[in-house]
């Protein structure tokens, strides 16, 4: 499975998990950030760099998902591999 796959099927995880993710510019001087989890009034958001890579975008994606119970929803065999692996 390609990385833009990948990304896309953790992507529909996160909606499935009402989870919101926003892909926005962070930076601020010299330092720059990939993005993280954040709740706001009751619902989960998760902001994105959208300047960082397929690769940092999979692997906060999928830091993020870890934290959720994931055992009530479908999830294919190949994406929850990814979570487990890469969500440390």
């Amino acid at each position: 499975m390609d990385k833009n796959t990948s990304l896309s099927l953790l992507e529909e995880v996160a909606q499935k998990l009402d989870i919101k993710i926003r892909y926005e510019t962070v930076k601020k001087e010299d330092f720059i950030h990939t993005g993280g989890l954040c709740q706001l009034q009751g619902r989960y958001i998760l902001i994105i760099n959208s300047k960082a890579s397929t690769g940092e975008k999979i692997r906060l994606l999928a830091s993020a998902l870890k934290r959720f119970d994931l055992s009530h929803i479908y999830i294919r065999p190949a994406v929850r591999d990814l979570v487990d692996s890469l969500g440390e």
